[in-house]
């Protein structure tokens, strides 16, 4: 039996100056003692770690430490707020974003740009989103911060350890690297939901405990990303979470990725309007922008639209069968429903907690909160590319000091 792989001394380093990093994060302010207490190491060896990191920008230094810290009074440490900051950007359907958050994971810098990507060729739309990366980044710079990379999140397939999109449906993509396009900094591209369900582990304010769960991105497109014991399960190629394009009805109508059937074609944006009685395109053009045609159909519901209120219930019955099976498949803690789709829950949850009443193995699990809605709403993959980079740099502190574009997809 071969020997497992001895731990180098930089790799030890950088483990230390990572637990320094995070005790930080989670507890801080902190004394210094008080990080060795919490992380088992010695004092002297804790105080040249938090040099080391006060030098590289990560944490400063305030006045003396809270009262109940452990050993004598000492300057308290703390994330610095001037220092590396995570950039994120999203492409969507109907819209461009980017932010820039601090260390803390505290936005400092947005922009939205309303643009309709379906169809478009994939160059101005990388143009474009260049553009409000350097705009958010001189923002972000003019605060005194210095974005430590990239990440992207698309509504697609991304080629695990990559930077390139092998299919995206609703923008009609295929094959397309991002990286040569944008700004020189360290890059990651994920998927869409991926970043989201990044966010729910790390923003969304859940019981700690909670560290399996399915989260659930349902917008113009669905996606869900699996998390397993606080992590994301990738799959052999990266392309797990299709939800949108499981068969829901084997012999129904014709989808973008070459199926029928799927779960989109019953509760994506469009099929939810064209269930509607409405024109998709006539209900862009009088309510544009992200969220406008799923505010339009919210007020509808809420005026007792019955056939808007029918669609939404048959779109809460797809979901609840394909989410049926992946509840018996992962038997994960919870479900958690994010996205755009957040303002047609009322109408659709009902009709989705009925499905997975009668299709589960164990359906008592539905009964006492499986299914539970985000409160990131939107902002989740947005969120959730963002702080992917701050996470990056408290899990490896030395990445500050290579620089470079990078291309792996997602922590």
């Amino acid at each position: 039996m071969s020997e497992p792989p001895s731990i180098t001394q930089q790799e030890m380093r950088r483990r230390n100056l990572s637990l320094v990093a995070h005790a930080v994060a989670r507890l801080g302010p902190l004394s210094r003692a008080s990080v060795a207490a919490h992380i088992g190491l010695t004092r002297a060896a804790v105080s040249t770690l938090v040099d080391e990191l006060i030098r590289d920008g990560l944490l400063v230094e305030l006045g003396p430490s809270r009262p109940g810290t452990v050993g004598r009074p000492g300057s308290a440490l703390q994330l610095n707020d001037q220092g590396p900051a995570g950039l994120g950007a999203e492409i969507g359907v109907d819209h461009l974003a980017v932010c820039a958050v601090d260390l803390s994971g505290r936005v400092r810098a947005r922009v939205t740009y309303e643009a309709a990507n379906r169809g478009r060729e994939p160059g101005p739309v990388l143009r474009d989103l260049a553009r409000l990366v350097r705009k958010v980044s001189a923002e972000a710079e003019g605060q005194g911060l210095r974005p430590a990379g990239l990440a992207v999140a698309v509504p697609g397939l991304v080629a695990r350890g990559s930077s390139s999109v092998v299919r995206a449906p609703n923008l009609g993509w295929e094959g397309v690297d991002l990286a040569p396009a944008l700004p020189a900094l360290p890059l990651t591209v994920d998927n869409e939901a991926n970043h989201g369900a990044l966010a729910e582990l790390w923003l969304g304010a859940h019981d700690p405990s909670l560290r399996n769960f399915v989260h659930v991105s349902a917008e113009i497109g669905i996606g869900a990303a699996i998390v397993i014991d606080g992590h994301l399960l990738r799959g052999t190629h990266g392309f797990t979470g299709e939800l949108g394009h499981v068969p829901v009805r084997p012999e129904g109508p014709a989808c973008a990725c070459g199926g029928r059937g799927c779960l989109e074609r019953y509760a994506g944006e469009e099929a939810l309007l064209r269930s509607s009685g409405v024109d998709p395109a006539r209900v862009a053009a009088l309510h544009p922008g992200p969220g406008g045609r799923i505010a339009f159909l919210s007020e509808r519901a809420r005026e007792g639209d019955q056939q808007v209120r029918r669609a939404l219930r048959e779109a809460g019955k797809a979901l609840g069968i394909a989410l049926a099976g992946v509840v018996n498949l992962l038997d994960p803690q919870k479900v958690i429903l994010g996205g755009g789709h957040s303002p047609l829950l009322p109408w659709l949850l009902p009709a989705l907690e009925r499905e997975l009443d009668r299709r589960v193995m164990d359906p008592g699990r539905v009964g006492q909160g499986a299914v539970i809605v985000s409160r990131l709403g939107s902002d989740g993959p947005l969120l959730g590319a963002a702080n992917s980079v701050v996470q990056a740099c408290l899990d490896n502190p030395t990445r500050l000091k290579a620089g470079g574009k990078g291309g792996a997809a997602g922590p």
